[in-house]
C-alpha cells in the first residue's frame, strides 16, 4: 500500500490524494504539518530535507514535490492521467510547471492574509496588488480553457487538471474581488462533478 505523509488541509497533499482517488489506489495517509506531527522532526527530515508535505512512500521508495509525485503515479499506474502522445504529454508538463512556477507565487500574500490570517499580512495595498497579479495569471488560464472548451491541455482530463483544479478552487475560495472568468467557472463545475474529486475540492479548505 502507498503511504502519503501530510495533512489534507495542504493543497499539495490534496493533489496527491485526488490522483490516488482517480487511479483507484489504496493509500495509508498520516497527518504531518500544521497542527499535527512536525515535519521538521529528524525522522521526517530524513525523508524530505525541506520539511514540507507531501511525501510519498512506495515500497521503500521516497518521493517529494507534489507535481513530481503526480507524474510518478500517472506513469506507474497507467490510466488516462498522462497522455501517450508525446506532444499532448508535453502540454501536461507545461501546465504543471506553470501552476507551480507562475500561478502559485501570484497568490501568496493574499492567501496568507485572507485565508490563513497570518500576522503581518494585513497591508491592504499589498493584498490588492497580489489580487491583481493573481487575476492576471487566471486570465491566462481563462484563455486556454476557452480554446480547449474542456481541460487545460486539451480534451482529456490529466494530472495537470488536478493541480490546476485545486488552484481554481483556491481562487474561488479566497475573498477577493474577482472578474468574471466564464471558462474557468465552467471548468471548475466540470471538475467538481468528477466522483474522485469529491473529497478533495472541499470548500472548507481553499
Amino acid at each position: 500500500m502507498l503511504k502519503v505523509l501530510g495533512r489534507v488541509s495542504s493543497i499539495n497533499v490534496r493533489k496527491v490524494m485526488w490522483a490516488c482517488s482517480e487511479l483507484g489506489l489504496a493509500v495509508d495517509r498520516e497527518d504531518w504539518g500544521a497542527g499535527f506531527a512536525d515535519p521538521k522532526a529528524p525522522e521526517f527530515l530524513r525523508l524530505n530535507p525541506n520539511g514540507q508535505v507531501p511525501v510519498l512512500i512506495d515500497d521503500g521508495y521516497v518521493l517529494w514535490e507534489s507535481n513530481a509525485i503526480l507524474i510518478y503515479l500517472a506513469e506507474k499506474y497507467g490510466g488516462p492521467l498522462l497522455p501517450e502522445d508525446l506532444r499532448e504529454r508535453g502540454l501536461v508538463h507545461q501546465w504543471l510547471s506553470w501552476q507551480v512556477s507562475e500561478l502559485n507565487p501570484s497568490w501568496g500574500y493574499a492567501v496568507r492574509a485572507l485565508i490563513r490570517k497570518m500576522p503581518g499580512h494585513d497591508d491592504p495595498a499589498r493584498i490588492a496588488a497580489c489580487a491583481r497579479a493573481w487575476t492576471g495569471k487566471m486570465a491566462i488560464l481563462e484563455d486556454q480553457l476557452a480554446r480547449t472548451g474542456a481541460h487545460v491541455s486539451g480534451q482529456g482530463f490529466s494530472i495537470a487538471d488536478i493541480a490546476l483544479g485545486l488552484s481554481v478552487h483556491r481562487w474561488f475560495g479566497c475573498p477577493i474581488e474577482r472578474p468574471e472568468l466564464p471558462a474557468v467557472a465552467a471548468y471548475y463545475e466540470r471538475l467538481k462533478a468528477r466522483p474522485a474529486a469529491l473529497n478533495w475540492l472541499d470548500a472548507a479548505t481553499p
